[in-house]
Formats: C-alpha cells, sequence, structure tokens
C-alpha cells in the first residue's frame, strides 16, 4: 500500500473526513478574513472614519484655513458672544479669537501622533514581557506575570495621570504615560496566547526532530500567537486618543496653552458651556469618532480572524 493510500485512507475505500479549516492553507485563510472584512458594513464604516482621521492629520497644513494660533479675530469676541459659524470660519472663533476649525483639523495631528507613539511603546515593552513569560515558562514567568499584575492592578487612567505627572507637564510625558498602562495589557495577551500554542502538534513534532526552543518560539510560536495582539493594538490605539484627551483636559499634555489640542480644547470650552455650548461638541464629536473608527475596525478585525466565523 502506498503512502498516499495510507494518508487517504483504505484503497476504495471514502476518505477521512477533514475540517474546512484544516484542508485550506494559510494565505486561503487570510483572504477569507479579508473578505469578510471588507463585507462587514461596520467594518467598512471604521476605515472609512480611520482614513478620514489619518488624512486629515498627515494633510492638516493644506485643509486648515489658518495657523491654529493664530488669534487676529480677537476685537471680534465680546464678553458671553462668540461669532459662530460663518463662511470664513466655518465652525466659529473661540474666547481667545482663533478659529475652530483650524484647531480641530491641527488637534488630529497631535491626536494621532499620540496614540501611535504610544503604542508601539507600550507594544513592543509588553511583547517582550510576554515573550519572556510564554517562552520560558516556570519562575520567569511568575515573576513576570507578578509584575503585570501590579500594573493591572491600578485603574488604567489613574496610573496614567500618576506617571504624567511625575514625568511632568510634557507631550513625551502624556505619550510614556500611556504607553505604561498598555504595556501589561499586551504582556498578558500575548503570554497567554503562547501558553496555548506550547501545546499544539507543531510545536510537539518541532521537539521531537530536535529544534532549539528559540527556534520554536520565535519562528512557530509567535508568529502563530501574533493575531490576538493585532486585533488589540487596534482597541488599544482607540483607548489611546481617549486617555490623550484626557490628560489634555486635566492639563498634563504640556505646558504652551495654544497647543491645539482636543482635550485641552475641552478645558478651555468649560467657562462657555451656557453662551457656547459648541464649543465643546466640537472637540468631543471628534474624540468620539476618532475613536470609534479604531473600535470598530478592531471588533470587525477579531470577528474576521475569529475562528468559529469561519464557514
Amino acid at each position: 500500500m502506498s503512502v498516499n493510500e495510507v494518508v487517504a485512507g483504505e484503497p476504495g475505500g471514502p476518505a477521512p473526513a477533514t475540517t474546512e479549516a484544516a484542508a485550506r492553507p494559510p494565505s486561503s485563510l487570510g483572504r477569507e478574513a479579508l473578505h469578510r472584512l471588507v463585507r462587514n458594513p461596520m467594518a467598512v464604516v471604521g476605515m472609512v472614519l480611520i482614513s478620514i482621521f489619518v488624512l486629515v492629520a498627515i494633510f492638516a497644513p493644506l485643509i486648515a484655513p489658518y495657523s491654529p494660533t493664530d488669534n487676529s479675530w480677537l476685537d471680534q469676541v465680546r464678553p458671553g458672544q462668540y461669532p459662530g459659524p460663518s463662511a470664513e470660519h466655518w465652525l466659529g472663533i473661540d474666547p481667545l479669537g482663533r478659529d475652530v476649525f483650524s484647531r480641530i483639523i491641527y488637534g488630529a495631528r497631535q491626536s494621532l501622533l499620540i496614540g501611535v507613539v504610544s503604542l508601539a511603546l507600550g507594544a513592543v515593552a509588553g511583547i517582550a514581557l510576554g515573550v519572556l513569560a510564554g517562552a520560558f515558562g516556570g519562575w520567569v514567568d511568575t515573576v513576570v506575570m507578578r509584575f503585570v499584575d501590579i500594573m493591572l492592578s491600578v485603574p488604567g487612567l489613574l496610573f496614567a495621570i500618576a506617571v504624567a505627572a511625575m514625568l511632568g507637564q510634557s507631550l513625551t510625558s502624556v505619550m510614556i504615560a500611556i504607553a505604561v498602562v498598555n504595556v501589561p495589557i499586551f504582556a498578558r495577551l500575548l503570554r497567554g496566547e503562547m501558553l496555548g500554542q506550547r501545546g499544539a502538534d507543531y510545536v510537539l513534532a518541532a521537539r521531537s526532530l530536535g529544534i532549539s526552543r528559540s527556534a520554536i518560539v520565535f519562528r512557530h510560536v509567535l508568529p502563530n500567537s501574533f493575531t490576538p495582539v493585532i486585533v488589540q493594538g487596534t482597541l488599544t490605539l482607540a483607548l489611546a486618543i481617549v486617555e490623550a484627551a484626557g490628560l489634555a483636559f486635566l492639563g498634563l499634555s504640556g505646558s504652551d496653552p495654544s497647543a491645539p489640542e482636543w482635550g485641552r480644547m475641552l478645558t478651555d470650552a468649560q467657562e462657555t458651556l451656557t453662551s457656547a455650548p459648541m464649543l465643546a461638541i466640537y472637540p468631543g464629536l471628534a474624540i468620539v469618532l476618532a475613536a470609534l473608527g479604531f473600535t470598530l475596525v478592531g471588533e470587525s478585525l477579531r470577528e474576521a480572524l475569529d475562528p468559529k466565523f469561519r464557514r
């Protein structure tokens, strides 16, 4: 009997049943996940919001009609009366005589910068800890995870406020503070995925062939554990935008009060809530839409990559 006959079953008999997922190559599974993603209306809405957000942030100098710090229209402001939307100022003028639309546009650049940098720092540190815990196990896993548990025991926003206050008022402090909050999230997630992969058949087969531990971890286990990390990164970016706005609202984002930041705009609008509530609604709506875009894509990506949704 040939090897092919052994694999297929007895000669003349029916082939053994195989699952649909096992019969597909990895590239086919990736294409299927992408197909499900683009067919999901929530994912499409999220990608549209993200695209607008990124394009506005990149091309802010070309889109904004004025400088975000230009207060040439201060003479038009009266106590309790602030010029509303007009042909020259689409969203009106703030109490300091600056164009609100231009500040919203430039605020997108600031939010994207903080979100991407803090996500990168937190993901790199968290992945490093997760690899240590998941690859070595034993006392290394115990030490790393107890450290992670200590970080997770403090509420995220409170932790970020403490770190930012300790480092001082600056944009760098905000990035580091948000990154520190995200470290234990990525570490625990990757460690759990790697522990689940350690008992997989392909890992046992690699060990029986004498492949080194480092090769198994970095060439097999780690790549197969990265899918939830990618999904979490998308969701974390949405949270980073909200946290950055929160820290800016508390005055921890920098010493320059004229900086175009959505959170700082909310702070400035507190005194005008009764006379000009739109000055608070505009930046608040920008924060919501930016975070919503990344959240929708993250949740849709989770469903597209989840084996339970494969048919």
